[in-house]
């Protein structure tokens, strides 16, 4: 099974505006791969949905309980300090390495800029869609 961690800003406009990240989240939520979350990943996401687009508690908890369903939980035991211009990105890359997941999906150019770290691809949601659909 393919484990993909996906960044926050995927989550957001995945929920919030739909388009190729919603298509992402519905290819997770029918199996296709699972999520690797953490809980420093969900806070971030449940921060952003609740000031910056004015979500409800209510809204909140109903989406990260549809995440669930398609998601793995990981307790990252590493801490890394490799993006230092923004080190919540850090986060990401603690919980794809902590997930063993094969992908980090991301619209971050911190991120983005790696191409890889480890031995985990690091990608664009369209390009990680279009890799989904090659035989």
């Amino acid at each position: 099974m393919i484990i993909v961690t996906a960044d926050t800003n995927v989550y957001v406009s995945g929920l919030e505006f739909g388009g190729v990240p919603l298509a992402f989240l519905d290819h997770a939520r029918a199996g296709a791969f699972r999520l690797a979350v953490s809980e420093p990943l969900l806070a971030e996401l449940r921060e952003v949905l609740r000031l910056k687009f004015a979500w409800s508690e209510e809204a909140v908890t109903a989406a990260l309980l549809q995440l669930d369903d398609c998601s793995v939980h990981v307790h990252p035991a590493e801490t890394l300090d490799v993006i230092q211009d923004d080190p919540d990105d850090n986060r990401i890359l603690e919980c794809a390495i902590a997930a063993q997941a094969g992908f980090i999906v991301s619209g971050d150019n911190h991120l983005l800029r790696l191409g890889r770290y480890r031995s985990v691809r690091i990608l664009k949601v369209a390009d990680f869609m279009a890799l989904l659909s090659t035989p």
